[in-house]
């Protein structure tokens, strides 16, 4: 019993900690539509408009009078699982396109006070992941739904040495939740027993950016985000057929973790060729190497024949072995006209998973992403940014077991993001 609850609440840690690379292939890369569609390749030193709040602070000092950016990104996801067998009681179908259709919303505001102050305010979700696998899913008793958010608040300050440096820093107030759902099949003759985790935490990071105009047509900037700490607390529920007595008790108990999603560094330039032609540059360094292993502990546990267990059952250590990651990106843009801009970004991004350690709630492999993307100026003041990205997974194997059984299969990830974004200027 022990190790059943405490595996299956582990894998909220873990699912909280890798949806920022997960969101790369699936959800939440997108702050800025104008920047999906180059990739994200100059997202430290375009400065275009009030998404620099998260991609540089220090390019709040580039933007004139008070701008609004607000917008939304979509994401259609598809898996093909292949080659699946599992041992035990690991009996089921594998359908995947286990992650439903997604939208994430953003919205960023600055004014610029005077030639040296600037500031600002932004709201958006960093990290995000959300898998539902079908029912009867093979490797259910290792994840058969995952939905974990963060949701951040960045009110933000820039000043201007002079017009050719600037700084920026922004503390960030981060709220997490989530909610994960094993099922366990102790007898392929009885009822799956389900087993829901739901935990939550508030905790403070801090996003910091300097931005530096070389030449008159070079630009260069760099933006560290900080590593955040989360306590998270919540409860394990489980919900057993009695036929599984001895095995397992239905009941809800706590449950409490510590982790730090990592601290990234991402450096840019842009450079500009002619008055219609731009190019990007981008490298971005995050630190998931932190993530060896995790401690995860239950209270208050009681044994199915009704023996009271001890009082703390946990200081569970469960290696993940994770290992840092760089994303590069190319992109460029073109001024077609006065009111039209064409994008376009090629982007190449690791994953930080291994093979051995890799879980079905986070199937994910390097990555490479195609964008394109249309700015519009309907207005001297308004313009509206459309974007569009392909990306494609290398295919990754899964290969899990507990005391129930294995698990093991082929997982190959594509996606299909969609982005639509605004900015207004007064």
């Amino acid at each position: 019993m022990k190790k059943v609850m405490l595996k299956t609440t582990l894998s909220l840690a873990v699912a909280m900690a890798s949806s920022h690379v997960f969101a790369s292939g699936f959800a939440l890369n997108e702050q800025d539509v104008a920047g999906m569609g180059t990739g994200f390749a100059g997202r430290s030193s375009s400065a275009d408009n009030a998404s620099t709040v998260y991609g540089n602070p220090a390019g709040m000092a580039r933007l004139e009078g008070q701008q609004i950016t607000g917008g939304v990104a979509a994401i259609d996801a598809s898996t093909d699982i292949k080659d699946a067998s599992g041992t035990g009681t690991a009996r089921g179908s594998n359908k995947g396109d286990m992650v439903p259709f997604t939208g994430v919303p953003f919205g960023f505001y600055t004014n610029k006070l005077n030639d040296q102050w600037a500031i600002g305010f932004g709201v958006y979700a960093p990290f995000g992941l959300v898998t539902d696998y079908e029912k009867g899913y093979q490797g259910r008793s290792f994840g058969s739904y995952s939905k974990v958010s963060v949701i951040t608040l960045q009110p933000t300050v820039s000043y201007a040495f002079n017009d050719r440096v600037s700084i920026g820093f922004g503390p960030t107030i981060n709220r997490i939740s989530g909610k994960l759902e094993s099922d366990l099949s102790f007898n392929p003759a009885l009822q799956d027993t389900n087993v829901t985790i739901k935990g939550d935490d508030t905790a403070l990071g801090f996003n910091v950016g300097v931005l530096v105009q070389a030449t008159d047509t070079t630009r260069v900037g760099l933006t560290y985000h900080s590593k955040v700490s989360y306590k998270l607390k919540g409860h394990t529920e489980v919900t057993a057929p009695t036929a599984t007595a001895g095995l397992i008790a239905s009941g809800r108990y706590d449950a409490s973790l510590k982790i730090d999603t990592p601290e990234s560094w991402d450096a840019s330039v842009t450079q500009d060729l002619s008055d219609a032609w731009k190019v990007y540059g981008g490298a971005t360094w995050t630190r998931w190497s932190r993530l060896k292993e995790i401690t995860v502990n239950n209270e208050g546990v009681t044994a199915a024949n009704g023996v009271a267990a001890p009082g703390v059952i946990g200081q569970i250590n469960e290696p993940q072995n994770w290992h840092d990651t760089w994303a590069y990106a190319l992109g460029t843009s073109y001024q077609v006209t006065k009111q039209v801009v064409l994008r376009t970004g090629l982007t190449w991004d690791q994953s930080p998973t291994n093979n051995t350690d890799r879980s079905p709630r986070i199937p994910t492999g390097d990555r490479t992403i195609f964008s394109v993307g249309l700015g519009y100026a309907v207005m001297d003041n308004m313009t509206v940014d459309l974007a569009y990205s392909y990306l494609k997974e290398e295919p990754v194997k899964i290969n899990k077991a507990n005391n129930l059984g294995s698990y093991s299969a082929k997982y190959e990830n594509s996606a299909n993001g969609f982005g639509l974004g605004v900015t207004y200027k007064f």
